[in-house]
């Protein structure tokens, strides 16, 4: 039946959960202005959801012994919920609990070895099967305009370790290739590096970003160091992509978020795949990632 609610109590669990339970319980975040007994006596509730600000944390243990008291389940909803993951973990020290707000699945040393070694397979697979296109890509880029044919940027990779990842060049030799930010429409690119760009064509040395380690197929895409150091003063939780390898593609990417978007959206998608990782999440991105290979960036003109 959902939630019911007392509508005397200026209740602050959100409207949201009204559609996702669906047994008759109460949201109790004013338990103690209201006799208990009587609450329970007119209500009985299933359970009891208690959500108190920090500064109403004394009454907790009066709602805690009321609820048992009354035989009655009781869940709380923690004062620092907007900093919490989709699925906190649980530890103990001692006996005494801990809430872990930043253990992932990739903590779990059986997914972590899956997935490196899936990522050492496939990297050394796909190295060999383009091959012949990062031929064509580097004679491309050769002929297009001067300059080195492997465009080398710093980037800053899994626990904050900055690391170089490799891409073919797209643009001309400029004086803000570390600090400029790349755009749909730019004139740095040149018109061969464009179109690379396009089909993501340049992206592919980075597959030998992947078999050194510095890189994961799937996973948040790096940022420059500069932006980095923008951002995390910016963007709540931003840092926490560093928790795990960066990806040549991720949920961000394949949702559109790649180029010149929204960097707190990208956030968003990537903190829930770091949340929510498992290998079939990762096998979802790459066949999503096979049917959106052509980006929103314009092709240069000839010439430029």
């Amino acid at each position: 039946m959902g939630w019911r609610r007392i509508d005397s109590l200026p209740t602050r669990i959100s409207p949201a959960l009204d559609t996702t339970l669906s047994r008759a319980r109460i949201a109790a975040s004013w338990l103690k202005v209201i006799p208990r007994a009587a609450i329970f006596a007119s209500e009985k509730p299933d359970e009891v959801v208690v959500a108190l600000p920090t500064e109403e944390g004394r009454w907790m243990g009066r709602i805690i012994n009321a609820c048992e008291k009354d035989g009655t389940k009781l869940s709380v909803v923690p004062s620092y919920v907007r900093y919490m993951p989709a699925n906190p973990q649980f530890d103990s020290v001692n006996g005494l609990p801990l809430i872990n707000l930043r253990r992932i699945p990739l903590d779990n040393l059986g997914n972590a070895f899956l997935k490196r070694a899936a990522d050492i397979i496939c990297s050394l697979v796909l190295i060999i099967l383009t091959s012949p296109l990062m031929l064509i890509a580097a004679i491309g880029v050769k002929l297009s305009s001067p300059g080195p044919i492997i465009f080398r940027q710093e980037r800053v990779g899994k626990d904050k370790k900055n690391f170089y990842m490799y891409k073919f060049r797209s643009m001309r030799v400029n004086s803000s290739e570390n600090t400029g930010w790349s755009k749909n429409v730019d004139d740095r690119k040149t018109w061969f590096g464009s179109l690379i760009r396009k089909c993501s064509v340049d992206e592919l040395p980075q597959f030998f970003n992947v078999l050194k380690g510095d890189m994961s197929l799937i996973g948040p895409r790096p940022e420059l160091p500069f932006f980095v150091e923008q951002f995390k003063e910016e963007i709540p939780r931003y840092m926490v992509k560093h928790q795990v390898r960066p990806g040549i593609t991720g949920w961000a990417q394949v949702n559109g978020l790649r180029g010149d978007t929204s960097i707190k959206k990208r956030i968003e998608y990537d903190l829930y795949y770091i949340e929510n990782w498992t290998p079939a999440f990762d096998l979802r991105i790459l066949i999503m990632t096979a049917f959106c290979m052509f980006n929103k960036e314009k092709v240069n003109k000839r010439g430029k």
